[in-house]
């Protein structure tokens, strides 16, 4: 009887363990992803400032500027949750930032401005930060998933619903590629 007693409570202690270690996976995973949100925020917000140095030299490059406006709207409109979505949209807006920081080269002018110089040391501070933001996310949605899978806590997790995390990935190949330098 003690015996019984003894595997029930030993085996009810090891589920809330499981239950706490997966609670606490699924809290570190939406903290990551809270601090790419928080990243991307802070590069949708410094795209206006940008955009508005370079028309005034660049006038008549007014479809890549606008371009970017509207990817940056698209990736803004994308459900917080929708990892995939986001990551697409970015990656789309990225390319088009990546265009946008060409154009100083062929506007020494542009590429003396002070303001855009400023600008541009912002903006690759937070694609860095937003990098650094990216591996901690997936390391948490890594580790979760781990959790979600394996072997006996697959099975807590099952019963209370915890569900596994997209990871936060560039879907644009021609992000991937090695760019090519030429002297």
């Amino acid at each position: 009887m003690y015996i019984i007693l003894a595997i029930i409570v030993v085996a009810a202690l090891y589920g809330i363990m499981v239950y706490n270690g997966l609670v606490r996976a699924r809290q570190m995973a939406e903290e990551a992803w809270s601090g790419i949100d928080v990243q991307l925020k802070r590069r949708a917000d410094l795209i206006p400032n940008l955009i508005e140095t370079v028309k005034g030299y660049a006038g008549h490059e007014k479809t890549t500027l606008e371009e970017v406006v509207k990817l940056r709207n698209q990736a803004q409109a994308v459900p917080a949750g929708d990892v995939a979505a986001r990551g697409q949209a970015e990656g789309l807006l990225g390319a088009a930032l990546g265009r946008v920081i060409a154009l100083a080269e062929a506007y020494p002018d542009l590429k003396a401005n002070q303001n855009f110089v400023e600008l541009q040391r912002s903006l690759e501070t937070i694609e860095g930060e937003i990098q650094m933001s990216r591996r901690y996310y997936n390391g948490a949605a890594r580790d979760l998933n781990v959790k979600v899978e394996s072997f006996p806590s697959n099975l807590v997790a099952g019963q209370f619903g915890f569900a596994k995390r997209e990871y936060f990935e560039i879907t644009n190949e021609a992000d991937r590629a090695v760019p090519t330098v030429k002297f």
